[in-house]
């Protein structure tokens, strides 16, 4: 059995056409990249079959990775306290020590993008803001130690 990975529309609708066009059109391009490194004779030593044979390794296993995704997906919902961070929350933290402001959507691991703003409810920043409320003081337990943040801003529609 498989964890819920829970994923907003958009994430959703991403993985759905990553897996089409992986499906449709790049399986295809890796096949004929194959067969026609085959075509040259001798595959034992030629780094053109090999590394087609690893792409279409990679390939696949991003195939299954994603179908594995879509079947376990939950759909996040917009449900819940409006005032309280939940999968899905926008929220803007300020930094206290030095007043740095970011921005993130609370999303699922499987759509977790943080240099996109998009942090995982299972990272330590995201596991330590749900829950809490605009201005709420949140500590964050880093590998460089706590860090301390307020909620400055939150929405969840």
């Amino acid at each position: 059995m498989h964890e819920q990975e829970f994923l907003t529309p958009e994430g959703l609708k991403k993985l759905e056409d990553e897996l089409e066009f992986l499906k449709s059109i790049r399986r295809a391009e890796v096949a004929k990249r194959l067969h026609e490194a085959m075509e040259e004779g001798e595959v034992e030593e030629n780094p053109e079959y090999e590394d087609a044979k690893n792409e279409q390794a990679f390939v696949e296993g991003r195939i299954l990775t994603i179908e594995t995704i879509l079947a376990n997906a939950v759909l996040i919902e917009h449900k819940g306290p409006a005032n309280e961070i939940r999968l899905g929350s926008k929220v803007t933290i300020t930094e206290i020590a030095t007043g740095e402001k970011d921005h993130y959507v609370i999303v699922g691991s499987a759509e977790a993008d943080p240099a996109g703003g998009k942090i995982s409810n299972e990272s330590p920043l995201g596991k330590a803001l749900l829950g809490h409320k605009l201005h709420d003081e949140v500590i964050v337990h880093t590998p460089d130690g706590p860090t301390k943040y307020k909620v400055s801003h939150l929405s969840n529609k």
